[in-house]
């Protein structure tokens, strides 16, 4: 058993964040909070402790039930942190993911976006 991990690492293992350089970025730029003290990404994260997260510009809390450092499948990381963020973030975040993802049309014929229309493409979908 792991008596402490990189919080970054740990983030990616869960599958809180999709990829370990996401998680070290969001570190580094203080949305990661212990008692509302930024980390870094070395952070060594202990069983139990409460991290507040912000992501998507959603305050998540999440406590630390148990310690991994390999990614694994959702099932085998849902019981490894317990989801403790308030009821009305959460309606907050599910109505964001739900309503962010419209069905996209493009003209038949009109080929793959090029990469200046895929950064518009983003920029409408952040709004």
């Amino acid at each position: 058993m792991l008596q402490k991990v990189r919080v970054d690492k740990w983030l990616w293992s869960v599958r809180i964040f999709k990829s370990r350089t996401i998680a070290s970025d969001i570190c580094k730029s203080g949305r990661v909070k212990i008692n509302g003290a930024s980390l870094k990404p070395s952070y060594m994260l202990k069983g139990g402790e409460l991290l507040e997260v912000k992501k998507e510009g959603f305050n998540m809390k999440y406590k630390v039930v148990s310690l991994i450092n390999k990614r694994v499948s959702a099932t085998l990381a849902a019981p490894c942190y317990e989801n403790l963020t308030p009821e009305e973030e959460m309606n907050k975040f599910k109505d964001w993911y739900v309503s962010n993802a419209p069905v996209e049309h493009r003209e038949k014929g009109a080929g793959r976006p090029t990469k200046r229309d895929r950064r518009a493409i983003d920029r409408h979908k952040k709004r």
